[in-house]
């Protein structure tokens, strides 16, 4: 069972970009990122979503989530 995948898919669960996925990279601890930044297209804007309670795994007993709920908090300039 492959338990040490570098990345997992971030789901985006409200906000700008509801029900959109994307594919993220685990911190250097191997957890999921607690905060994304997106860019958005337009220059010196972003926005953040921060990370939420849901989790899926592949398989029962999987150490790593294969995707993680993020929640839309605020769009940041400069």
């Amino acid at each position: 069972m492959e338990t040490t995948s570098r990345t997992y898919t971030a789901k985006l669960m409200n906000g700008p970009l509801e029900g959109r996925t994307i594919a993220t990279r685990f911190s250097e601890a191997g957890e999921p990122q607690p905060r994304i930044e997106i860019p958005t297209g337009t220059a010196d804007k972003r926005y953040l979503y921060v990370r939420g309670a849901g989790r899926e795994f592949d398989a029962e007993g999987d150490e790593r989530p294969t995707a993680v709920d993020y929640r839309f908090l605020e769009a940041l300039f400069g």
